[in-house]
């Protein structure tokens, strides 16, 4: 079985490395606090996860992001050792992997002068911002995203985690095992649309929402496809929040979600009770009665998209992890 790769100075040439301050980006804060749910820290400080088909430890060092991947080399020792016969095929490509990630993370925002702005702004990004600094908006994969937001309703993070890790390893390609633990890749539109799809999920403990995800996976399927889903990154916010909307299982919070963090919609600001406490309390909001009804939901975000600008979806990412941590 494969072991994960040790400290980077340990092995540099499974390790690569992008100039990345950590104003910029802080692995730690990034990938704990609810934007994804498959990434896990695997040593202190090495955060071990699924991007791509891919299986990838990533770690902070000064300036420096480092990351290793597994699989292809891997894959071909296994085949070598099988075969007794080298495999020709290429390494995964140096400026793919580096694209990937910078991609995943978008690291063409930069984020510390939009901090600077937030902060200018509002007093009270002031006052979290230096506690809190590199959280950064994922772009992820919007099947993964739109199904693992699915999963959230009435949710917590480990819970959900532990949910979507056994979705994956009902539904998903096997890609490897790395300290005897397996990896799977998070499972395509169709492996969700089977006949029998609901029934595994309800087995797997998803309860009502196994009918949310297979249904959706169907509604997708039969409209949409996975390419049109894709697409809505180039069309206007209200138009993808209005099609993701129609989905099973899918209300405005989820859709905002799924806007935000793979549709490239950095606006969108997804509101649930807490947000709109924090509206209320913090901000004097004074919307909706007792209830978040989804006229007070639009004003929110409207409110925010007013007071941070447009990529206020980033910026009450930064509030909400500052919440979740104080929290814990």
């Amino acid at each position: 079985p494969m072991k994960l790769r040790d400290i980077p100075s340990a092995c540099p040439s499974l390790w690569r490395c992008l100039p990345c301050p950590p104003t910029e980006l802080r692995l730690d804060l990034v990938l704990s606090s609810g934007q994804s749910f498959r990434w896990w820290e695997s040593s202190p400080g090495a955060w071990t996860g699924v991007l791509e088909g891919r299986v990838w430890t990533l770690r902070q060092d000064g300036d420096r992001l480092w990351y290793t991947v597994y699989g292809q080399e891997d894959e071909h020792k296994e085949e070598e050792e099988r075969d007794g016969c080298p495999a020709k095929a290429a390494k995964l490509d140096v400026a793919e992997t580096d694209r990937i990630l910078r991609d995943y993370f978008q690291l063409d925002v930069g984020l510390s002068a939009l901090y600077r702005a937030w902060a200018a702004a509002d007093p009270l990004f002031r006052k979290v911002a230096n506690d809190f600094p590199g959280v950064r908006v994922l772009r992820q994969d919007p099947v993964e995203c739109l199904f693992s937001f699915i999963c959230t309703s009435n949710n917590h993070i480990s819970r959900i985690t532990a949910m979507i890790e056994r979705l994956c390893q009902a539904f998903g390609r096997r890609l490897c095992c790395l300290d005897s633990r397996p990896f799977h890749a998070f499972p395509s539109l169709s492996a969700l649309t089977g006949a029998d799809a609901e029934a595994r999920l309800r087995a797997l403990g998803f309860g009502y929402r196994a009918k949310f995800v297979s249904g959706s996976a169907r509604a997708i399927a039969e409209g949409l496809g996975t390419e049109g889903l894709c697409q809505l990154r180039t069309v206007p916010y209200a138009e993808a929040r209005r099609v993701l909307c129609a989905l099973p299982g899918v209300g405005a919070k989820v859709a905002d979600c799924v806007c935000l963090l793979s549709l490239d919609k950095a606006e969108a600001v997804p509101v649930d009770t807490h947000v709109w406490h924090i509206a209320r309390q913090r901000y004097g909001v004074a919307l909706g009665g007792k209830s978040l009804t989804p006229r007070a939901y639009q004003e929110i975000g409207d409110f925010f998209r007013g007071l941070w600008g447009p990529r206020a979806g980033w910026a009450q990412a930064v509030l909400f992890c500052a919440d979740l941590r104080k929290g814990q």
